[in-house]
């Protein structure tokens, strides 16, 4: 499951109709590819395995493990390491893809939005498409903020061959190692769990519990990191900002608030990926904003850059703190101890705190 390999040994190639794709689209305009992904959008929901927005088996399997393995034992409750640090009932993780100039020039506008609401994000550069702006990343990482890399040059072509990946590969681990950047997130989330082993990181952004929509669509099922391989995978489990743009039309945070609401009632983390040079539309700015200041309505969680969430889920497999223990009743319901109130909200990111 949280490999997708439910989806067949050929899941991770992509299909003749989207190698061709990717070879025109620089000539199609963008106007013309949004309107075709909107009229796609009924056909590819009818033809998808899983359910979408939420997509609950994964979630069930494991409270039937758990429950199942209560009962054999007669146990009334059982004590489990809690997946979240601090009391906090549920995570919330803010990243975002900077695909373009357009992109970069705004990441510090999106940044100044997240300060002032009192949220942290990660920013993930293209390696190789553009200059990359060295003032503003060491500014982005003097406030408190992470630095990712997102790909060799974002053209659709770096997961055309393993041949083609490890060439990119070795260009993309050396921008990581000059950013001093642990996180990665693959171009168009085309992805290969095999494959990703060669890339020096702490963690990986390519994956998601659910989606429909991307040229590799599928998902893990899966509410939480879990590891791949021997890096730390962290899947978005929120829309990303241009499925609810370009393909439901919708300039609400409902689907988002939605999502996470179901997320925290089940502990989960609530990952968003979201795209400067989207975001710097008005109507697509206000909607990340309704989403920030509506979102503390959702109970207790925790605030963590992805660098942060990744190395917790390390700790947690590893060397777990006493306080970590939660509890599982005989009715479903998971107990977390009491946390002081002003540990029960958020863990915030600073600047003088490195990343594990």
């Amino acid at each position: 499951m949280l490999g997708e390999g439910q989806f067949g040994p050929g899941h991770w190639r992509l299909s003749t109709r989207h190698r061709l794709y990717y070879r025109v689209k620089p000539l199609v305009p963008r106007p013309l590819v949004r309107r075709l992904r909107q009229v796609q959008r009924e056909r590819v929901l009818r033809g998808f395995p899983l359910d979408w927005p939420v997509e609950d088996r994964w979630r069930r399997f494991l409270w039937a493990v758990a429950l199942g393995a209560m009962a054999r034992a007669g146990l009334a409750e059982m004590s489990f390491v809690g997946f979240w640090p601090s009391g906090a009932g549920w995570a919330l993780v803010l990243t975002h893809d900077v695909e373009g100039m357009e992109g970069q020039r705004f990441a510090a506008a999106v940044a100044d939005l997240e300060q002032r609401l009192g949220f942290r994000s990660s920013f993930n550069f293209v390696a190789s498409r553009y200059r990359l702006d060295r003032g503003l990343i060491a500014d982005l990482r003097g406030r408190g903020f992470e630095i990712g890399v997102h790909g060799f040059r974002h053209d659709g072509h770096e997961y055309d061959s393993r041949t083609a990946f490890e060439a990119a590969a070795a260009q993309v681990n050396a921008r990581l190692q000059e950013l001093g950047a642990v996180g990665y997130r693959a171009p168009l989330t085309h992805r290969n769990p095999t494959w990703i082993q060669a890339l020096e990181v702490e963690y990986d952004l390519s994956f998601f519990d659910t989606d429909p929509f991307e040229p590799i669509p599928g998902g893990t099922m899966s509410l939480w990191p879990f590891f791949c391989g021997r890096l730390v995978e962290l899947p978005y489990t929120l829309a990303q900002d241009s499925t609810l743009s370009f393909v439901l039309h919708d300039p609400t945070p409902g689907l988002w608030l939605e999502k996470a609401r179901y997320l925290a009632s089940w502990h989960g983390m609530a990952l968003l990926n979201t795209h400067p040079d989207y975001l710097r539309r008005p109507t697509e700015l206000d909607r990340y904003r309704a989403f920030l200041e509506r979102v503390e309505e959702l109970g207790p969680r925790w605030d963590a850059l992805p660098g942060e969430a990744a190395a917790w889920w390390r700790s947690r497999a590893s060397d777990p703190p006493e306080a970590a223990v939660w509890r599982l009743g005989q009715d479903g319901q998971v107990h977390l101890p009491e946390a002081p109130q002003a540990a029960a909200r958020v863990l915030r990111a600073s600047a003088d705190r490195p990343l594990a």
